[in-house]
Parts: C-alpha cells; sequence; structure tokens
C-alpha cells in the first residue's frame, strides 16, 4: 500500500483496477500509475497481488486516487478504467466497472492456471464479445499485433497504460506516464517503451 504526499492540490478521485496473469507486467503498470499520480500531488492508494506473479496466475492491482479514497480496494460498480492484460481475467474483475466505465483490454488470450487446471475450454474470442455486451466503452488493444511490429513482447503494459492515459479516462496524460517510466524503468529499457507510448498514442486517435 501507498500513500502520495499531496504536492499541488490536484484532488481529482479515480478509481483504476488492473487485471492479468502473472508475467505480463501488470504490477509495473500499477507501480507507474501510481508513481505519475504522486508527481502530480495526487494522494495514492493501492493494493496488488504479487504472490503469483510468477506462476502464471491471475494477478490485479487496485489504485484509487485522490483525497477520498480511505481504502485502497474499489468496491464493485465503482472502477472507472479496468486495464485488462487478459481478456479472462477482465471478464472476471469486470464486477468491479461503474455504469459507464470504460475497459481497455488486450486481444491476446493467455490461459489462467486456474483455468488450465479445471481443464475448461478457454475462448478468448468469447469473452472479448462478452465485455463488449456488458461494459459501456470498450477498447480492444491487438497486443500480439503490436509487439511484433515494436520487436518485443515485454511491451504489453506500456500499450495499454498509453492508449488509457490517451482516451482521458485514466486522469493522467502520456506525458504523465513517461515521466514515470523515466523515474521507475531502467535507462537501457527507455526507448523502448516510449515507442510503445507513442504507437499506443496513434492507435488511440
Amino acid at each position: 500500500m501507498s500513500k502520495g504526499q499531496e504536492k499541488k492540490g490536484n484532488d481529482e478521485s479515480r478509481n483504476i483496477v488492473l487485471c492479468g496473469v502473472g508475467g505480463q507486467g501488470t504490477i509495473l503498470a500499477s507501480k507507474l500509475i501510481s508513481a505519475a499520480s504522486m508527481a502530480k500531488g495526487m494522494e495514492v492508494r493501492s493494493a496488488e497481488t504479487i504472490g503469483m506473479a510468477q506462476r502464471g496466475g491471475s494477478v490485479f492491482s487496485h489504485i484509487r486516487l485522490g483525497s477520498g479514497a480511505q481504502c485502497p480496494m474499489n468496491a464493485a460498480g465503482t472502477a472507472d478504467i479496468i486495464l485488462g492484460f487478459e481478456p479472462g481475467e477482465t471478464v472476471r474483475m469486470l464486477p468491479y466497472l461503474k455504469k459507464g466505465g470504460m475497459v481497455v483490454v488486450s486481444s491476446r488470450p493467455v490461459m489462467p492456471v486456474t483455468a488450465a487446471l479445471a481443464g475448461s475450454n478457454y475462448n478468448g474470442a468469447a469473452m472479448i464479445e462478452y465485455l463488449r455486451a456488458k461494459a459501456g466503452r470498450v477498447v480492444v488493444v491487438d497486443t500480439e499485433k503490436a509487439c511484433r511490429e515494436l520487436g518485443s513482447g515485454k511491451i504489453v503494459n506500456l500499450l495499454l497504460l498509453g492508449v488509457a492515459a490517451a482516451s482521458g479516462q485514466l486522469g493522467l496524460t502520456v506525458e504523465d506516464i513517461r515521466q514515470a517510466v523515466k523515474l521507475k524503468v531502467p535507462a537501457k529499457f527507455h526507448e523502448l517503451n516510449f515507442r510503445a507510448l507513442e504507437y499506443a498514442e496513434k492507435l488511440a486517435q
């Protein structure tokens, strides 16, 4: 859990949920959102699962921005935006989305360990269709194509963050995320991450 010090009087509230499968970069994305928000003087409260991050299990983060947040967990029906790194995990977290909220989701399915153990017939395309039917606004990002064009499979988090920021629903700008990358990501990865943000910004347009 983290709490940012108020610096500039920015009191815009925002409830955010990130979800995916271990190894996709959800935790780093959460840290980038928190760092960017604190840099703008916003209070930040966050909670995340990290134990399954290297086991292919379900991973999620809750982030609440603004002085009105008293606890880090979002209640059902209160999230302004869900960043879904995996379609099935996004469906699982959909009850947190508020009416009229936005979903930014990767189109690439990755079968979670829970689904594999259950022997389920997992269908990523069906999960996307479900999201489109149930959520108010859904942006599907072809992350597989983007990663192929950018030459790395390690940028799904920056792609989703970039699209979300460019949409205006994240409460942060693409430049805010870029500055957070400078703070939280080793310098040798900056150029790749910046290219991913630029790519995402074009997608959002």
